[in-house]
């Protein structure tokens, strides 16, 4: 019934979301089939080439999806964020089928059927028309079957580089661990493989079929196939389209959605028509998406740009970190605006139960328990300058086991449920409280600050003056408890992030 009521509550948003995940299924499977069949009539009648061929796509078909979008993100003209890239992708990974498929269904004729039509006097392109594409159609149509259901399922990882789709529900899910919003987008996505499945099974038996009516079901099928496909697709393409809109990024956790959708919501109010790219991948996405023009703004933290985007060695001293990024900024054409009001720095937490029971109460209280304990850190904790290896290094911390590697909004939960006994999170989390967990007081002042701030390009700002009036709206206005407020409506309440924000905003009139 929950999700009965949120798809009900979402539908304009849900049908929005089918029709970009239709619309990238659509378009990236008719690219394969118009450059795979060719290929694979090449590799046919060349196998030398065909092999060389056959190498080189299994090797795309090998890199795991995520990957191959953050290999495709740097390249020029194919690359950066938005459904162009995801288009890309779900090409690379449709190619194998549609080119298996045609291999196999002309290495299935009769030669006897080429000799007699070459007996007849037809040219090669001739026999590749009349004779050998009808006879293999039933061996491609399969493998556009399986390139599509492919697609589908693949496609719902395009929403980590914003190119929407319905798996912006599934990743929003993961952030607030919220299973019906998980669902929400796992059914509509698996239901379209499905259908999709169903339709093109459909047309492979009638294609294997003799007949004039047999004739007249394809011509039909594929017609409406077509229609079908385009319509969804021209209907995904311009919701991708953001013409003079502000666009408006956010990583991938609780935090930063209620962030984008309090910076969207602040701009609207203003009056500026905005796009959302919400949910991206972390800081290195958001940061090559607002550098290449993908975005116009997102909240990031300071000392997260001093470290990790700029390179630069942790400072303690929180001025100094502001100006230093505030110029660093400057120099690569983007402006950091006035900050929001709180710092969310790193928070090492445990459970409260053990901190009580041990006394603990910093992180070098933990250290002596440390070797018998497993910790679980988010991706880029693992890799930052200023995560976790030079925070062992700094209260030399040493583990049973190397710390396991997971999303960062499941981590508060598997330390609550025992899997793992210390984690990385954010000092504003909102599940914080709720679990009964308890932050370690950072005592040898490891972690920089991380003040919150808009940081937008500046040409958007010299374009727009009322952005940069919404966004001097908000400067002071959030402060901690505000934050792990608002970040517990939406991670332990369940409350959408949308109605989380307009309420907040409304709030400050």
């Amino acid at each position: 019934m929950s999700l009965l009521a949120y798809w009900h509550s979402h539908a304009r948003e849900l049908a929005l979301l089918t029709a970009q995940h239709v619309g990238l299924v659509a378009v990236s499977t008719l690219a394969a089939i118009a450059i795979g069949m060719p290929l694979g009539i090449a590799a046919f009648r060349r196998p030398t080439l065909g092999k060389s061929l056959g190498l080189l796509i299994n090797i795309a078909q090998t890199i795991p999806s995520l990957a191959l979008l953050g290999f495709l993100i740097p390249l020029p003209f194919i690359g950066g964020i938005g459904p162009r890239t995801a288009i890309v992708a779900l090409v690379l990974y449709a190619l194998l089928p549609v080119v298996r498929g045609t291999i196999v269904g002309l290495q299935t004729i009769d030669p006897a059927v080429r000799e007699a039509a070459i007996a007849m006097g037809m040219r090669p392109g001739e026999l590749l028309r009349i004779v050998e594409l009808p006879l293999a159609r039933p061996s491609i149509v399969s493998g556009i079957r399986v390139a599509t259901v492919i697609a589908v399922g693949t496609a719902t990882i395009a929403a980590a580089i914003g190119a929407g789709g319905l798996g912006e529900y599934i990743f929003r899910g993961l952030s607030m661990v919220d299973s019906t919003v998980i669902l929400a987008g796992a059914i509509p996505a698996a239901l379209l493989a499905l259908t999709a499945d169903g339709l093109l099974a459909w047309l492979q038996h009638t294609s294997s079929r003799p007949g004039r009516l047999t004739r007249t079901a394809r011509a039909s099928a594929a017609a409406a196939l077509l229609v079908t496909f385009g319509g969804l697709a021209a209907s995904g393409v311009q919701a991708y389209r953001a013409g003079d809109r502000i666009v408006v990024g956010s990583k991938n956790f609780t935090e930063q959605i209620v962030l984008g959708e309090i910076v969207a919501q602040a701009l609207e109010r203003e009056g500026l028509q905005v796009d959302r790219r919400l949910n991206l991948g972390g800081t290195f996405i958001c940061d090559r998406a607002l550098r290449g023009g993908d975005i116009d703004v997102y909240v990031e933290y300071t000392g997260t740009a001093l470290t990790a985007i700029f390179r630069h060695p942790p400072q303690t001293d929180r001025t100094a970190v502001r100006e230093e990024v505030r110029r660093l900024y400057a120099a690569t054409g983007r402006s950091m605006l006035a900050p929001l009001g709180f710092n969310n720095t790193f928070a090492i937490l445990v459970r409260g139960g053990d901190a009580r029971r041990l006394g603990l109460k910093t992180i070098h209280d933990a250290v002596a328990y440390a070797p018998a304990w497993r910790a679980a850190f988010g991706y880029e904790f693992l890799e930052r300058a200023d995560g976790f290896p030079g925070l062992a290094r700094t209260y030399g911390l040493r583990f049973a086991t190397a710390p396991r590697v997971m999303d960062l909004s499941l981590t508060y939960r598997a330390l609550a449920a025992g899997e793992v006994d210390l984690i990385a999170g954010d000092a504003t989390a909102g599940l914080i409280a709720v679990l009964d967990l308890a932050m370690l007081e950072d005592d040898r002042r490891y972690f920089p600050p991380y003040d919150a701030v808009p940081v937008a390009l500046t040409t958007t700002l010299l374009r727009e003056p009322r952005m940069r009036r919404a966004l001097a709206r908000l400067a002071g206005r959030i402060d901690e408890t505000d934050m792990r407020r608002l970040n517990y409506a939406v991670a332990g309440e369940k409350r959408d992030p949308a109605g989380v924000a307009a309420k907040f905003l409304d709030s400050l009139r």
